[in-house]
């Protein structure tokens, strides 16, 4: 299946809001396995979010830092 993933990587400055934002189209089966190639860490915690309007959401935390990763289904 075809997906749009949005990667949100937060800032750990708590005086800085922004983030780094990445969009990518991507195709695959299974958005769990996909996101497996970004699990690279020693500490790495990862929360699967309830599917908002069909949008597949996981938070993650690797080594400290958190990150969203979003997918919505591309038609």
């Amino acid at each position: 299946m075809k997906y749009e993933m949005i990667r949100e990587i937060f800032n750990k400055c708590s005086g800085n809001q922004m983030r780094d934002v990445f969009v990518r189209e991507i195709e695959c089966d299974d958005t769990g396995e996909y996101l497996k190639q970004f699990l690279v860490g020693g500490e790495i915690t990862c929360e699967k979010m309830p599917d908002k309007n069909g949008t597949v959401i996981y938070d993650v935390v690797i080594d400290g830092l958190r990150q969203r990763f979003s997918f919505t289904g591309a038609d």
